[in-house]
């Protein structure tokens, strides 16, 4: 007797159906989409940099000083010297009409940002320095520690086996006080700190004694030495 296949494919097609309804949440009248998922993209958002507080200070330019604007390169000139600065791409000047100077940035980036408080302090002491001038002192602290000027030379006695002579960098002046203050002066800070800094370098203050060449305004720091073994 022969027996028909047709209930097993039913039953099949119905199982197949129940399955797709169910993974496909059509089941109970639930329908879900399968329309495709497009990427995820994120939105970048361009952030201003604040303004420096020091770089956007205005500069005052005394009676006395002479301005000179080209461009990205300024010269100022003094009754004490002349001096020039070239502006990165960065940073930009203007000057108004009353005579006062203005750094603005010329980008918005970080570096700018950076840039512009340094240029605006760098200009500031361009123009102080021309009319008014800088200085810097040092002193000479220990036994036998001296220094004298020996025409452009400034020759110091640091407890070496020889004197050290250092010849004194145009524009500058160096005067000695009572063998053991130097006071170095002129219109370029820069070049005012650099020459004390290279003085100190040759007898940095050591801190058990205070022994060596230190900045007049400068505290060091005195550690206690060995303790003998007490009884």
């Amino acid at each position: 007797m022969a027996v028909s296949s047709t209930p097993c494919l039913r039953h099949r097609s119905l199982i197949a159906n129940n399955f797709r309804s169910t993974f496909l949440g059509e089941k109970n009248g639930f329908t879900i989409s399968t329309m495709p998922v497009s990427h995820t993209g994120f939105l970048r958002k361009t952030i201003e940099c604040k303004e420096s507080r020091i770089g956007k200070q205005p500069i005052q330019v005394p009676s006395n000083v002479n301005i000179t604007l080209q461009g990205q390169d300024l010269k100022v000139k003094g009754p004490l010297g002349e001096l020039s600065i070239l502006y990165p791409r960065e940073v930009k000047i203007e000057r108004e009409d009353s005579g006062i100077l203005r750094v603005k940035k010329a980008l918005e980036t970080r570096r700018a940002n950076q840039m512009h408080g340094l240029f605006r302090t760098l200009t500031d002491n361009m123009v102080v320095g021309v009319s008014k001038g800088f200085e810097k002192k040092l002193q000479l602290v220990g036994v036998g520690y001296r220094a004298m000027l020996e025409g452009k030379d400034l020759v110091l006695n640091l407890g070496f086996s020889h004197p050290v002579r250092m010849a004194i960098p145009e524009g500058l002046q160096v005067k000695v006080e009572e063998n053991t203050r130097i006071t170095v002066s002129g219109y370029d800070k820069c070049a005012i700190g650099q020459f004390a800094a290279s003085i100190r370098q040759w007898r940095p203050p050591e801190p058990y004694k205070g022994k060596g060449v230190k900045y007049a305004d400068e505290i060091v720091r005195r550690k206690e030495g060995k303790a003998g073994k007490k009884k």
